[in-house]
């Protein structure tokens, strides 16, 4: 099993390069903001509509198959998953109430369509609040992860830390040293890549190795999995190690004593364009999006 291939969660797609990769790093970070901010206080309808747009937005970038397939496939399932245990499970609210005043003495309820039990049959006990709690969890993992993973897999970690560069400019003033907070956020992104390999070659050694698990017993296999482990921490120390003294090399020794050119950065139409749809989303949602 290729890793790289199968759980492609965090890396950047750099083929095919679809109008998402043109706009601006800090257009799509606010666009990734507002996904993450928008679902708070947000009715579960306005949650529903975030869902669906980033499924039309991943649609009409023309992303493959073979990537969103992958992500969007199994974040279905387990916000599915979710939707369906959070429903069926009691909501709280099952407190019995008894009137002060004799039977006789209430008047009669006036007749409305509102019913507080969806479904009772039996075992499938549905209310209004469980299935809007389970509206509400469920729709707000599949954003915040997929949001996130549809804006690292169309925006290079250069273009990440050059936006964040020139948005988090200002705090130079106060001697923080941005520079390496951000070359640190580079490094990490571009670290997600080497992890993935090295876990894919231990898992390559070990079943080339033909281990009888069943033989082993579980004393004996958590043993050689502890080994595993053992060796993959060593290997990504390693690595990190080889990167540092690359750096070393290079002159990165103190705080903004050196310069690092990022991505270079302007804006283009289509941004000026998303920034519109940005504000029309936002007043969509403080119109029609609060509980």
């Amino acid at each position: 099993m290729d890793l790289l291939r199968s759980l492609p969660i965090g890396l950047y797609l750099e083929n095919p390069f679809t109008w998402l990769h043109k706009l601006d790093p800090r257009v799509k970070l606010a666009w990734l903001l507002s996904f993450l901010l928008a679902p708070i206080l947000s009715t579960p309808e306005w949650r529903l509509i975030l869902v669906g747009f980033l499924m039309i937005l991943t649609l009409i970038a023309q992303i493959p198959l073979r990537v969103w397939k992958q992500q969007m496939g199994w974040l279905l399932i387990l916000s599915l998953l979710i939707l369906i245990i959070t429903t069926l499970s009691p909501d709280g609210l099952a407190v019995s109430s008894q009137s002060r005043l004799p039977a006789s003495d209430l008047s009669l309820p006036q007749p409305t369509d509102y019913k507080y039990v969806l479904v009772d049959q039996g075992k499938l006990f549905i209310t209004r609040r469980s299935l809007e709690l389970g509206i509400r969890i469920s729709t707000l993992i599949f954003i915040l992860i997929y949001s996130t993973n549809l804006y690292l897999l169309t925006t290079a970690p250069e273009e990440i830390t050059a936006g964040l560069d020139n948005l988090l400019s200002p705090l130079r003033r106060f001697k923080i040293p941005i520079t390496e907070i951000l070359l640190t956020l580079t490094l990490s992104l571009r670290f997600i890549s080497l992890v993935l390999e090295e876990v894919q070659n231990l898992m390559r050694s070990i079943r080339t190795r033909a281990i009888n698990w069943k033989k082993l017993g579980i004393k004996r296999s958590l043993q050689v999995w502890l080994v595993v482990v053992e060796k993959l921490l060593e290997n990504l120390l390693m690595r990190a190690e080889e990167i540092a003294i690359a750096m070393e090399i290079r002159g990165f020794m103190s705080p903004n004593q050196h310069q690092v050119k990022w991505h270079q950065l302007h804006l283009i139409q289509g941004d000026w364009l998303a920034l519109g749809l940005l504000i029309i989303f936002w007043y969509g949602r403080l119109m029609w999006g609060n509980m």
